[in-house]
């Protein structure tokens, strides 16, 4: 999956059309992070840190002057989360549940999170995120500013288009105040 992310948002930065980008998960859940069995099964430390550095998704994300949107819902877990920390918007269904939960599995968070959530939310949210690996309510997200918005699921694809117009509004002075807040 991280390779056909890599490839897709390549197409996107390269493509004159594409005005914005959105993310969205289907059946239960947006995401529920890295598949942990894959942990580990590198050849060799030196080749998962190659293979990070040469398709770097979540630098280029950071990097693309296109508005990211993301629609939440069910479970966003580790990279699930981590992924939509990289979006400029981020709109969830009501009863979804956030949380980065590698240290209840002796990991670190190792797609950005330990940088992300901190620029995100108040850092000491973000440290109880992080240590202790116990997810939060959309309630909490909404609080905190981890998410911009949170409806019934009913209404979530209506909220995402709404998201998508204002992000279209005006691209020029959107994209320039986007890589204002990521410099």
């Amino acid at each position: 999956m991280r390779d056909l992310l890599w490839e897709y948002l390549r197409a996107c930065r390269d493509h004159p059309d594409v005005r914005t980008v959105l993310f969205r998960g289907e059946g239960r859940a947006f995401s529920a992070g890295a598949d942990i069995s894959e942990f580990g099964t590198a050849p060799g430390l030196i080749e998962a840190r190659r293979a990070r550095h040469e398709r770097d998704v979540w630098g280029l994300m950071l990097g693309l002057d296109l508005p990211l949107v993301v629609r939440m819902h069910g479970f966003c877990f580790g990279a699930g989360l981590e992924l939509p920390l990289c979006c400029d918007v981020r709109v969830a269904a009501e009863g979804t549940r956030f949380g980065l939960p590698e240290v209840s599995l002796g990991y670190i968070p190792s797609a950005g999170g330990t940088q992300t959530l901190p620029r995100t939310i108040p850092p000491g949210a973000a440290a109880d995120l992080i240590l202790t690996g116990e997810p939060i309510g959309t309630a909490e997200a909404l609080r905190w500013g981890l998410i911009s918005a949170a409806v019934t699921e009913e209404r979530l694809d209506a909220a995402v288009e709404v998201a998508v117009e204002h992000a279209l509004e005006a691209p020029e002075a959107t994209m320039t105040t986007r890589r204002r807040m990521v410099a």
